[in-house]
This record gives structure tokens, C-alpha cells and sequence, in this order.
């Protein structure tokens, strides 16, 4: 299998008569994937890189953020932790600007607690600043800024934004949506015309120049095959477009993920409307010890999240935030005026795709298995750079002097018998409506390429005539 022009050698004549007498649909077809495969790794291939590289980094930054960020999320383990609010009030005297926007009590206890400020001047709409603050003490141990739900750090943050969108927004977000919808579709090709070759020409060991760099290529794509086609989905289910044809999908069968109603009761919401328009600290009606108390009240246990109420018809939220194996998803309201739970959800109960999603993202960005899941993404990682820069030496490989090889010659299409070509061409169409960056461009290509062989053909009529 392949990532990029990575089987421009199979089309070399020379090594035609050492490839089996095939027969049947298979034969026509093997032109029109080898040629799609090299194509596509030619021109996708690049973008695969800038993800593969940016995303060994991202796997390698969780353990990079502890060393980093060590004095502001550890702390000397005390005798006893302060209530939440104590912590909240010792971060807001230190930062009393922006409003609280959510409260990550200590987790562990060496573990210091997140209290996260939004509307600070200088921190983007979706980041938030973290103030760290020692639950024994309340010493407040510094402030960094914060992104997303797994709580990345500055250089996490920054890792992660260059692997999504290149930092260019959501614009950029289209580069890392491109690679990921042609992923699978050049390592399941690479993985077909691997194994449709004859054993022989598949060794490694005691054979030299191409057919070595096909045949390490080809063994290193097909061990790690199983691990592209996941990052390929699991990279789509939160993409840009792809993403939200997924979304539609799951909730036309039952399958979106439920979350929690943050309608307050019908109780007394004088002193909530109080302290939401006095401070911003993060304390209204019962205060954020009783709604912590209620939470565990109803078995949720660390690491949890406290999000305030928005305005005063909302309550609190108190939900888990643990991505890693077993997931802690269960999350609950609790009235402000009463301190009573109003509603729950728990993460048992989530519909089958809402967990596989779920499991399947954390997976993805390494924090479902810990260290041991990091570490197989670095890995593959590797082995996904090592196929391109494979692929690219085959294609080099195969020229002559200081030039490429001939790409793999148009037409093969045509040659696909139409009872295999016309319900080949509905699967395509039809995945390239849900997955409109492989549809788009594949079309794109099938244009150019009748119409360059329309210029060919009448360039080669009238050749003669002249």
C-alpha cells in the first residue's frame, strides 16, 4: 500500500512479464487504481506530510506540556483541600478580569485547580486563561492560557492549531480535511495492488533499487494500513464537511450525543440574579461547594468540570471530563436557587455511534490510552512519512538521468467493462456527495483527464494529415 506515487514502478515494462496473467474485472480494473493511486499520492501526498509530521508532534507534546508546565499543575501534596470556592476567590483576587467560565476542582492530589477565565483581554474567543491554584494552600501558581476540552496548554495549543488549519482558521481547516479523505483512499489502493502481486515481487531481502524501495514501502504500508484507515475516519468525523454530512447522519438515526438541559428549576432566582450581575467569580445562588456536593452526591467522581450558569434562567453544570480509558462522561445540572440536581445524563447511556465517536476521537489525539497510545501514533506517524518519502524515491527511481518516471498512462478507465464501471461510479458519487473533498477533486481530475486526452487524440490525427 501506498501514500504516494508510490507504484510508478509496477507500470515499467520491463517488469510487466514478471506480473501474473490476470483475468476477469480485476484485470481492467488494476490500470484505473494504480493510476488513481499514484496520482492522488502525487498530489496529496504533501499535504499527508505537513499532518503526519504535525501530528507525531502533537502526540509527543502531552508528555512535552508536563515537564513544561510542571510548577503550574503540580503541587506539594497538603493535608487538607481548601473548599472550591476559597480556590475560586484566591484566583480572582489574583486575576479579577474576564468572568469565571468553568472550575476544574483538583483531581489528583498533587494536582493543582484549574479556575478558567473568559473575555481576558489578549486571550482568543475560544481559549480561555487557566489560573492554577494549590487546593492545599491556595497559592495561586500562575496562569496560562487554555484551549479545548482536554485542557492544552500553550504548546499543545499551538501544536494542535498548525495540525488542524496550519493556523489560517477555518480556511486552513480544508488542508488537513483533503488529507484525510484521500487517506484511506490511497492506502486502501496501495493495500489491493500489494497484494495482487506475485509473492516474489513482494521481498525485500536480497533484491536492490526499485523493487527494495517497493517492496519496503509496500511491507511497511501494509502493517500500518489498519492505522491509516482509522486516523482517515476518525480525522473526518470532525472535520468541516465531511464532519457535518457525519452529524446529520447520526442524528437521522437516534445516535447524536445527549447532553445535559441547563434550564434551571422553577425555584427562587432572586440571589442567582444577584451574583451573576455583581461579579463574575463563578459563585451564584447556593455557591459552588453545595453544587460540587450534589454532583458527587450523584456519583460523579474526579476530574470533574463546573461550568456557571449563563444567565438566570440556567443552572449550574457539573459534568466529567476524563477522556482516558474507562471514559467518565456523565454529567449533571443542578439548580442554583435549590442546589438540587435537575437533570442527568450518563454516559452508559449514549447511544451506540455517540461512544464509538467518542472513544474514536480520543483514540485519535492520544488520550484514550495514555502514553501507550502515544507512543503507537508517533509510530505511525513515522511510518506514514517513511511511505511518502518511499513513494517519492520510487517515482525518481524509475526515470532516468535526473528526471521522474512516466506517470502511469491515461485511459484505464475506459478499459473497465461498463457492468463494473457504472455501480463503481454510483459508490463514488455517492461517497463524494458525504465526503465532498474526495469528490470534488477526484471529479476535477476525471475532467482534465478526458480532456487531455481529447487534445491528444486530436494532436495525433492530425499529425499524419500534416
Amino acid at each position: 500500500m501506498s501514500t504516494a506515487p508510490s507504484l510508478a514502478a509496477e507500470e515499467a515494462p520491463q517488469s510487466a512479464a514478471l506480473e501474473p496473467r490476470t483475468h476477469g474485472p480485476w484485470a481492467a480494473l488494476r490500470p484505473l487504481v494504480l493510476r488513481l493511486h499514484f496520482y492522488a499520492g502525487v498530489f496529496v501526498a504533501p499535504f499527508l506530510l505537513v499532518a503526519a509530521a504535525t501530528g507525531f508532534l502533537y502526540a509527543a507534546s502531552f508528555q512535552a506540556e508536563k515537564l513544561l508546565y510542571a510548577h503550574e499543575t503540580t503541587v506539594p501534596v497538603g493535608d487538607a483541600k481548601l473548599p472550591i470556592s476559597q480556590q475560586v476567590d484566591a484566583a480572582r483576587k489574583a486575576h479579577p478580569e474576564g468572568t469565571v467560565s468553568a472550575v476544574r476542582p483538583s483531581p489528583e492530589d498533587d494536582a493543582s485547580t484549574r479556575v478558567m477565565l473568559s473575555g481576558v483581554d489578549g486571550v482568543g474567543a475560544t481559549h480561555t486563561l487557566a489560573v492554577f491554584v494549590d487546593p492545599y494552600t491556595g497559592e495561586v501558581r500562575g496562569a496560562l492560557e487554555q484551549y479545548g476540552s482536554t485542557g492544552a496548554l500553550p504548546l499543545r495549543t499551538w501544536i494542535d492549531e498548525f495540525h488542524r488549519d496550519l493556523h489560517l482558521g477555518e480556511n486552513g481547516r480544508l488542508y488537513s480535511e483533503l488529507a484525510a479523505s484521500w487517506l484511506w483512499v490511497i492506502a486502501g489502493g496501495g493495500v489491493v495492488l500489494w497484494f495482487s502481486r506475485r509473492r516474489a515481487r513482494r521481498k525485500v531481502r536480497g533484491v536492490t533499487g526499485r523493487r527494495r524501495t517497493l517492496g519496503l514501502h509496500g511491507s511497511v504500508g501494509v502493517w500500518a494500513a489498519a492505522g491509516l484507515f482509522f486516523l482517515s475516519a476518525t480525522g473526518l468525523t470532525w472535520s468541516t464537511y465531511a464532519g457535518a454530512h457525519i452529524d446529520e447522519l447520526r442524528t437521522s438515526l437516534g445516535q447524536a450525543t445527549p447532553s445535559v438541559s441547563a434550564a434551571a428549576g422553577g425555584g427562587d432566582h432572586a440571589g442567582h440574579d444577584a451574583a451573576s450581575k455583581a461579579g463574575g467569580d463563578g459563585a451564584h445562588g447556593v455557591g459552588l461547594d453545595k453544587v460540587l456536593a450534589a454532583a458527587r452526591a450523584e456519583g460523579l467522581g474526579d476530574p470533574v468540570e463546573i461550568v456557571p450558569p449563563a444567565d438566570a434562567s440556567s443552572a449550574y453544570v457539573v459534568k466529567q471530563v476524563q477522556r482516558s480509558w474507562p471514559e467518565k462522561q456523565d454529567a449533571v445540572a443542578v439548580d442554583p436557587a435549590s442546589g438540587e440536581v435537575t437533570d442527568t445524563v450518563r454516559f452508559a447511556d449514549h447511544p451506540p455511534l455517540a461512544k464509538l465517536t467518542r472513544y474514536g476521537i480520543d483514540l485519535h489525539t492520544g488520550v484514550l490510552f495514555g502514553l501507550a497510545n502515544q507512543i503507537a501514533l508517533m509510530l505511525l506517524a513515522l511510518a506514514l512519512i517513511l511511505l511518502i518519502m518511499w513513494g517519492y524515491r520510487m517515482w525518481w527511481q524509475r526515470g532516468r538521468g535526473n528526471a521522474f518516471g512516466r506517470p502511469v498512462p491515461r485511459g484505464a478507465w475506459a478499459q473497465v467493462p461498463p457492468h463494473v464501471l457504472v455501480p463503481l461510479l454510483a459508490a463514488v458519487a455517492v461517497v463524494g456527495y458525504f465526503v465532498p473533498l474526495l469528490g470534488i477533486p477526484l471529479a476535477a481530475f476525471l475532467v482534465v483527464d478526458v480532456v487531455l486526452g481529447e487534445i491528444a487524440h486530436r494532436r495525433g490525427r492530425r499529425t499524419p494529415a500534416a
